[in-house]
């Protein structure tokens, strides 16, 4: 069979696909009636780090809440399984996507503006997530960028049961036949903890939204974080800051989420036994009657799991104790595995 040659990168396909993406605001394909409605808009603002320095960050804000330009990470979306959402995104200047990271909608949806579209002045996206668990949105333009200079939040697809008694929420809908030692099916909570460990290189929050996208080296190579939070929260204050220090109530259930949004080998320990129930928006349920794929497992008090970028655990605590319980994330070098100069960032459950 003969060889045909080709250059190892298509000069158009390049200009097309990597330099310069296809933007457009198109209405959306096969669109049906929706359950749910959010919309979005692309906002600068401003937040202060543990030194008191200020940095410039990029996010989503949610225009029909007042100050909502203020909150970062993104505010939090939480949807139903099986429901069909719609989300009208506006990118305010310039242009933008959102990325379902963990959802499998159609690709004119998936928000990858390098195999669909960058949106131009507005787009509504369309999709119906098909399992309950921790998701990530963010944008797919320039994304090492973008995602550095904030523009993500957390996505949480909750079942449709419910749980019953003193732990009324459900992490995953059970089926007949689920069983695990240790584990209740479902996962049944009371009290939620939503960390999302994140690093800041100040250097990168000064670039224009489209350096590096065709090729120039503007040093993405290079990340030198000096900043460390949780959810948002400087590390010097992620112990008393209410979305970082939770309160539950002595003997329920807490469902920790956890999420990397860091460029970092982001390590965490918690004081307690706890049970993996879920990683990247997938239970691990065993259920011999439907195959043995996938089982819950323990982690031990003070055993450190590590998340690399993008990665999503859901640890379950039963029965908690009382008392305040530190749950401590460790910032380290993706490639030596050594500890940021100040990458630590602690935050609580405070069980009475």
């Amino acid at each position: 069979m003969p060889l045909i040659s080709r250059p190892i990168v298509d000069p158009a396909e390049y200009e097309e696909f990597g330099c310069h993406p296809f933007t457009d605001s198109p209405a959306t394909p096969d669109k049906v009636a929706r359950n749910v409605f959010i919309r979005r808009q692309v906002a600068d603002f401003n937040v202060t780090m543990a030194d008191g320095k200020i940095i410039l960050f990029w996010g989503f804000k949610d225009p029909d809440v007042s100050g909502g330009d203020r909150e970062w990470p993104s505010k939090l979306i939480r949807v139903k399984q099986g429901q069909v959402v719609h989300c009208e995104m506006k990118p305010a200047k310039n242009t933008h996507t959102i990325h379902w990271h963990g959802i499998e909608p159609s690709p004119y949806n998936d928000g990858v503006g390098h195999t669909s579209f960058e949106v131009k002045s507005a787009y509504t996206y369309q999709w119906m997530p098909h399992q309950a668990g921790t998701y990530l949105y963010h944008c797919h333009k320039n994304t090492v960028l973008h995602f550095e200079m904030g523009m993500y939040g957390v996505l949480i697809v909750d079942p449709v049961g419910t749980g019953t008694g003193a732990n009324p929420k459900l992490a995953y809908d059970p089926r007949p036949g689920d069983s695990a030692d240790g584990i209740q099916p479902g996962a049944p909570y009371a009290a939620e903890s939503i960390l999302v460990f994140d690093d800041i290189d100040p250097r990168w929050h000064t670039m224009d939204h489209n350096l590096g996208m065709c090729g120039d080296d503007v040093g993405l190579d290079r990340f030198e974080p000096k900043y460390f939070v949780i959810s948002g929260v400087p590390n010097n204050k992620t112990q008393t800051d209410a979305k970082t220090a939770i309160k539950a109530k002595v003997g329920t259930n807490v469902l920790v989420r956890l999420a990397n949004a860091s460029y970092s080998r982001v390590g965490v320990k918690l004081p307690v036994d706890a049970w993996v129930v879920e990683i990247d928006g997938r239970p691990l349920r065993y259920n011999p009657d439907l195959g043995s794929y996938s089982k819950p497992y323990k982690i031990s008090a003070n055993t450190e799991i590590e998340l690399a970028t993008a990665q999503r655990y859901a640890l379950w605590i039963p029965n908690i104790a009382a008392g305040s319980h530190s749950i401590t994330g460790t910032f380290r070098h993706w490639v030596t595995n050594k500890m940021h100069p100040g990458g630590q960032a602690i935050a609580k459950i405070i069980a009475q």
